[in-house]
């Protein structure tokens, strides 16, 4: 056979090859879209869907177990925090406690008067500087215009001058506020 020949069948028999390569794939391709249009069995259906209800049950299950251990926790820390937060105060008030047992005792082995007045104003001296510590300050009240916010009216007296009327005379007990809240309105006489 000569080479003309030899290229003449090799152009015949490629176009063959082709041809049964395409017939394959038209074959092939009718099987795949019946496969992709045939819907799955319907008890696998129910299967799948039940499954995975299943694992969401679980998951929500978890979730809410999680959440009712973090509920559980920061209830128990609150608790903790307010028992603590007294504890320290407390603590902080002994040496006041102290202090005035010593006048106490001044007093009943009849001290000098002099010595325990000065001892007497160092210890409420003392005192007032822990409440300042404890973001607790006096509501100033007398000469002041009376608000119902920080006063509590304990009566009305007819002002010594017109310029008094509506203001705070006199104040029968202190009031105090902590971080800017009344912790106790002051009682106080107003001006009519």
């Amino acid at each position: 056979m000569s080479k003309k020949n030899k290229k003449n069948q090799n152009e015949e028999t490629k176009p063959v090859k082709d041809e049964a390569i395409n017939e394959k794939t038209v074959e092939q391709q009718p099987q795949e879209q019946e496969q992709e249009n045939e819907t799955p069995d319907p008890s696998q259906q129910i299967a799948d869907l039940e499954a995975a209800i299943e694992h969401e049950k679980k998951e929500y299950l978890f979730l809410m177990a999680d959440f009712e251990n973090f509920r559980r926790r920061t209830q128990k820390e609150k608790a903790d925090l307010i028992k603590n937060g007294a504890e320290s105060a407390m603590r902080d008030l002994l040496p006041v406690v102290d202090d005035l047992e010593r006048a106490l005792d001044a007093i009943n082995k009849g001290g000098d008067l002099e010595s325990l007045k000065q001892g007497v104003d160092l210890i409420y001296n003392k005192f007032v500087k822990y409440l300042a510590s404890q973001h607790v300050t006096a509501i100033d009240s007398t000469g002041k215009d009376f608000d119902t916010d920080v006063h509590e009216a304990v009566t009305m007296f007819p002002a010594p001058d017109p310029s008094m009327k509506g203001k705070v005379i006199d104040t029968t007990i202190k009031g105090y506020m902590i971080n800017d809240k009344v912790l106790r309105h002051a009682k106080v006489v107003v001006g009519s």
